[in-house]
């Protein structure tokens, strides 16, 4: 299937067990991180950012002070496709 393909939600369901932590917030999945202070969550949205950029795909990401929320979507298609579900993989092994 291609990457930039919306999902259907049987296909999402079965994704979203791949990446455990990572739950549906409607359009998008979601996952928060809480980190020691606020330079470690910098350096962790740092790599995110440069890990998205390579991929050509931008989650939204919210900090506050130590606490990191990612959330994923393919924005140009309007919903998740496995594209979201790649990152969530690659985020969870940085």
């Amino acid at each position: 299937m291609a990457r930039r393909t919306l999902l259907s939600e049987a296909e999402i369901e079965a994704r979203l067990k791949e990446v455990p932590g990572w739950s549906r917030q409607g359009k998008s999945i979601s996952r928060t991180w809480k980190f020691r202070d606020f330079p470690e969550a910098l350096r962790f949205i740092n790599r995110v950012g440069e890990l998205a950029e390579s991929m050509d795909h931008h989650p939204d990401i919210h900090n506050s002070w130590a606490t990191v929320t990612l959330g994923l979507t393919t924005h140009d298609k309007g919903g998740l496709t496995n594209l979201d579900f790649e990152l969530a993989k690659k985020i969870d092994a940085l």
